[in-house]
């Protein structure tokens, strides 16, 4: 991934150097393992440590050994025995490649799970403050992109945290997916290692032991955690959006915060765009399409091939790093968003009152008024003021046939805006639980 889109400690996960490391601690763990059962001398596990448990590998020579032996982990094997010496003999006892590989792969991707769920609290925090602070704050509902009734604007972040929990959830999920530990050997059989190895190597890594392997970790995991990170995308997406629908000029009711000295256009000085959330718009799209091709990865030849590899060397950084410069991004959007409480309330005003057309539909209906009726009744009056002609509870109050049915006491009574909001507290408490009766 390219540095503009990069934060250093999710970077570091996919470093040559922490995969080497990794790489390494497999190998000694095994060792270790393999020395408690009598299969090699304990000094020679012990050997292994002090030897290369300290040193800092060197990429550059690992690169010129794959040159000539085509294969990465030999060539870092080869490398290590230039640290080890005789008992480098020891390091590798009946395991393959793939053993190395995908529980390396298993670490790395649990440990970038650990950011993203950090990423995603964070997130979770900025939008409860915000949530709270405009709990009460009312603004326009909209469907299909039209004034539909009041909403609140603590309304809209409480949703969107109510989605990230989940996304959380999700994650964790991901995360113990993700986590298992093959060390079987060729074609997963165990016929070279002891599987009490696996157990032991599992435990010091975090990891569980592989059901069963194959000679590879079943890829329909690695695809479900792709796939939880795109589903995420899309939730950042969707949040993203909705900020930049309610910066565009002819709404304003939220806005990026733009900073002392930025500028937003090379040629138009007045010019304020929502690029921050236009930015995490497109990097959704890219973790998204990592989905697809970690699915396409489930379906693999026999007990291994390696077409999964190009791909997960491609998708796990990318993925994983793109993702969590999304997060960090969007939350700082929702920590500074500018919100202007005044236009949300202009534009609940703009039509005039037709946001209540539906509680007057009702009130007609509940005097004996047929649904069809009502509605003609209140779409004659609502399509005018929708021109721009007149308001519409004057226009409901000069109706003969409305007056058969609501005084006019009823009907302003039908204007009252605090009825759209009545169960505000209730759909907090579901989303917040305890924490918003402490905050009521």
């Amino acid at each position: 991934m390219i540095p503009r889109y990069s934060r250093p400690d999710m970077v570091a996960i996919w470093e040559p150097q922490t995969r080497f490391r990794i790489w390494f601690e497999i190998e000694a763990y095994a060792c270790d393992a393999l020395a408690k059962i009598g299969v090699i001398p304990e000094e020679a596990a012990k050997a292994i440590w002090e030897k290369a448990g300290n040193v800092s590998f060197d990429v550059a020579r690992i690169d010129e050994i794959e040159r000539v032996t085509k294969h990465d982990v030999i060539a870092f094997l080869t490398h290590l025995a230039e640290f080890i010496g005789p008992e480098a003999r020891f390091v590798h006892q009946g395991m393959t490649s793939s053993d190395v590989l995908d529980t390396c792969l298993a670490v790395q991707l649990s440990r970038a799970s650990d950011i993203l769920i950090a990423d995603v609290e964070a997130l979770m925090a900025a939008l409860k403050r915000r949530a709270f602070e405009h709990k009460m704050t009312p603004s326009i509902g909209r469907s299909h992109g039209i004034h539909a009734e009041p909403v609140t604007f603590g309304l809209k972040m409480a949703e969107a945290y109510a989605e990230f929990s989940r996304a959380r959830e999700r994650l964790v999920q991901a995360k113990k997916e993700i986590a298992t530990c093959a060390i079987s050997g060729a074609v997963g059989t165990f016929a070279n290692i002891d599987p009490r190895i696996e157990a032991y190597v599992a435990e010091k890594l975090g990891l569980v032991p592989e059901p069963v392997s194959t000679q590879i970790i079943p890829r329909d995991r690695h695809a479900m955690f792709f796939a939880t990170l795109g589903v995420i995308a899309s939730s950042i997406e969707r949040l993203a959006i909705e900020i930049r629908h309610l910066q565009r000029t002819e709404v304003l009711e939220a806005e990026e915060y733009f900073s002392e000295g930025q500028k937003g256009s090379s040629a138009m000085p007045h010019k304020r765009n929502p690029v921050l959330t236009e930015n995490v718009t497109g990097l959704a799209r890219l973790v998204r399409s990592m989905a697809m091709p970690a699915m396409e990865n489930v379906a693999l030849w026999h007990e291994r091939d390696i077409s999964h590899s190009s791909v997960e060397r491609m998708i796990g950084p990318d993925a994983t790093i793109t993702l969590d410069f999304a997060l960090a991004r969007i939350t700082n959007v929702i920590d500074k968003l500018l919100v202007y409480p005044a236009n949300m309330q202009k534009n609940l005003d703009r039509l005039g009152g037709l946001v209540h057309s539906q509680r007057v539909l009702l009130a007609l209906t509940q005097k004996g008024v047929s649904r069809e009726d009502a509605y003609a009744l209140v779409q004659r009056n609502a399509m005018p003021v929708w021109r721009g002609e007149g308001d519409f509870l004057s226009l409901l109050k000069a109706d003969a046939d409305v007056k058969k049915a609501l005084t006019d006491a009823e009907l302003e009574e039908l204007f009252d805006l605090g009825y759209h909001l009545k169960n505000v507290d209730m759909i907090f408490n579901r989303v917040f639980g305890d924490s918003a009766k402490d905050k009521a």
